[in-house]
């Protein structure tokens, strides 16, 4: 392969090509249209003398000369990202961006008071809250903070846990009383197939063996709506629950098993005063005891 001066720009269009499999995919990741990745694409193939994608029906999938290439770009993008994460984290002001990524009902309940009064606090901090179910990498800066209910086992990562939030099973008033270890004729609200190992699954399964699932969705904040529009049961985050108008909590023997919610950032930050502000806050107005 002949050598030619590579741009850092053109090897995030191959990586994101690369990553996604498709030009739509990619120009999605980027922001960038799809003839937009094309065109990029085919410069810089013909800049490296070389075809780096095999093209098919199903897809974008790496050539030989790809395989090298990619090889070569994620160094010099994990390098790019440490630098960019270092010099970010000697910045000494309380202004910029910050970016989080929780799950939508957190961030609509529990965080966004947070984030107001932190603003209140430090009107020149930017803060961006990312609440789809996409896992964010801290590695890569797609995101400063994660919350999420998972713990961190990744060594670059501080991690604490932030609070703990209980369960509850929740219908619309006047509709079902399910009776435990039966369940029969009530209808479930329940996470979609990809969550299905998740304890509130594992919990109605066992607890209302006989009941039958009516809807499922990876959204909580979408689970409390047919909730309240009697579609079925749902086990709900207690602080949605109480929020979440036309339902009440059924009361049983035992509840749903809680779950911890945990914080996140990588250690390349830890000394971002903005990062440092907003966590104090964060930890002083949700941390359990």
């Amino acid at each position: 392969m002949p050598a030619a001066p590579l741009e850092w720009s053109d090897l995030r269009v191959f990586l994101a090509i690369a990553r996604a499999g498709s030009l739509g995919g990619a120009g999605r990741r980027l922001g960038q249209s799809q003839p937009t990745m094309g065109r990029r694409l085919r410069a810089l193939e013909a800049a490296v003398g070389a075809r780096l994608f095999q093209r098919s029906s199903s897809g974008f999938s790496l050539t030989d000369e790809g395989i090298i290439m990619l090889r070569h770009a994620e160094v010099m993008e994990a390098e790019a990202q440490a630098l960019a994460r270092e010099l970010t984290g000697r910045d000494g002001s309380l202004e910029g961006v910050l970016r989080l990524t929780c799950s939508d009902w957190f961030g609509r309940i529990m965080l966004a008071p947070v984030i107001a009064e932190f603003q209140r606090l430090n009107p020149a901090v930017i803060l961006e809250l990312l609440t789809d179910a996409r896992i964010y990498s801290l590695a890569r800066r797609e995101a400063d903070l994660v919350i999420r209910i998972a713990d961190f086992d990744e060594p670059e990562v501080i991690a604490r846990r932030l609070v703990t939030v209980g369960y509850g099973l929740y219908a619309k008033p006047e509709t079902w009383q399910p009776v435990t270890g039966d369940g029969a004729g009530c209808p479930l609200i329940v996470m979609d197939t990809s969550f299905g190992a998740m304890p509130d699954v594992a919990w109605l399964t066992r607890t209302f063996p006989n009941a039958h699932i009516a809807a499922r969705s990876n959204s909580r904040d979408v689970q409390a709506q047919l909730c309240a529009l009697g579609v079925g049961l749902a086990v709900l985050p207690v602080p949605l629950g109480e929020t979440t108008a036309g339902i009440e909590k059924v009361k049983l023997d035992i509840d749903p098993p809680s779950r911890d919610n945990w914080l996140g950032f990588h250690m390349d930050l830890r000394r971002l005063p903005r990062l440092r502000a907003f966590v104090d806050l964060l930890v002083a107005r949700l941390s359990s005891p």
